[in-house]
């Protein structure tokens, strides 16, 4: 389903990390997916609080723990500048849908990295 959302739709999802060799793309577009299924549930489920966006959030959250074996087996790993990355761009879906107030440790309360 494409998004609606042009704000979204304009967004290079984990840039930053895309011009660091430490990071393997192959990866990158697996966390890019992530965060483009979360924008896609979003518009779809249209949560009307933060507490519906929390469980969407932590859904996509989980998945990036699991990605976390993907990103050592490549010689990564999710460390402090792909942690705040990742988060900002939790945090940026998270006010492109109207939720400016998402504090951004309960968007990735879930996180193992």
């Amino acid at each position: 389903m494409p998004i609606k959302n042009q704000q979204v739709a304009e967004r290079a999802f984990l840039r930053p990390l895309y011009a660091d060799d430490y990071f393997p793309d192959h990866v990158l577009d697996k966390g890019t997916a992530i965060l483009l299924n979360l924008c896609e549930r979003i518009e779809a489920e249209r949560p009307v609080d933060l507490q519906a966006l929390y469980v969407l959030t932590e859904v996509a959250t989980e998945q990036f723990n699991l990605l976390e074996a993907e990103f050592e087996a490549a010689g990564s790993e999710i460390e402090t500048v792909a942690r705040e990355e990742i988060a900002e761009d939790f945090w940026f879906v998270a006010s492109a849908y109207g939720f400016p107030d998402a504090d951004v440790e309960e968007l990735i309360a879930a996180r193992d990295w």
